[in-house]
């Protein structure tokens, strides 16, 4: 039976606050708000995590365009760029350099242009590690969403947790008056309320990440395309 049921049938004083409703709760309800206090600690950090990193790489973003685009040639480029902390955009730039340089040497005149097969494999080689940059960035996103979706479940189940101790309370006073139907309801709201402030702000970090993800995912796919752009332009493709 809840334990604010029982306090109403032995004259005690009802709650007055919130405090009261959740420390008069059943044991049920209480595991449901130390669980779901555990997943809003754990999803604010997940957001300040998150936050952190994709303003970290906004801005080795802005340091290592800046170094490219003051550069002539692309091996300029790299020179200047090499020093810079490591970065997604530098570790692509990277790739695609020195597998640009293992296929000319490979190739029977390494003065000559890349065939377009040898083009073609380029371009594969950069799709596959903006992929890997993009998991990279990705990760933290999948328990944002697993929290925003498995929040509202567990505060609909101490609601109805709440409402079975209301029906209780109503059949062993044998009356439905606001006393015996209060305690069992309020309970139930807080679960409410309580899965839904954590999912909303779950549910709000997630989305703005995805966005910048799929901005992230769209700059290096951008850059992959200049840098095939310039090798040809260099007579290299």
């Amino acid at each position: 039976m809840n334990a604010l049921a029982l306090a109403a049938l032995t004259q005690e004083p009802l709650p007055s606050s919130a405090w009261d409703m959740v420390t008069g709760a059943t044991i049920t309800t209480k595991v449901i708000l130390a669980v779901l206090f555990i997943f809003s600690l754990a999803s604010w950090v997940l957001i300040i995590w998150k936050w952190i990193q994709f303003r970290r790489v906004r801005g080795l973003e802005s340091d290592f365009l800046a170094q490219v685009a003051q550069a002539q040639h692309l091996d300029e480029a790299y020179k200047s760029v090499i020093a810079l902390p490591d970065s997604p955009y530098l570790r692509v730039f990277r790739h695609g350099m020195n597998f640009v340089s293992g296929l000319r040497g490979r190739n029977d005149n390494p003065t000559s242009g890349l065939r377009a097969a040898q083009v073609e494999t380029l371009k594969l080689v950069l799709d596959k590690e903006i992929v890997g940059e993009r998991d990279a960035m990705a990760h933290g996103l999948p328990g944002l969403a697993t929290i925003a979706t498995v929040s509202p479940l567990l505060g609909l189940m101490g609601t109805v947790v709440g409402v079975m101790d209301a029906f209780v309370g109503i059949s062993i006073q044998g009356t439905a008056n606001i006393t015996a139907v209060a305690p069992g309801i309020a309970e139930a709201l807080i679960t409410t309320v309580t899965g839904l402030g954590v999912a909303i702000p779950a549910v709000i970090g997630y989305n703005f990440f995805a966005s910048r993800l799929a901005l992230f995912a769209g700059d290096l796919q951008g850059f992959s395309s200049e840098f095939i752009g310039a090798l040809a332009r260099e007579g290299k493709v």
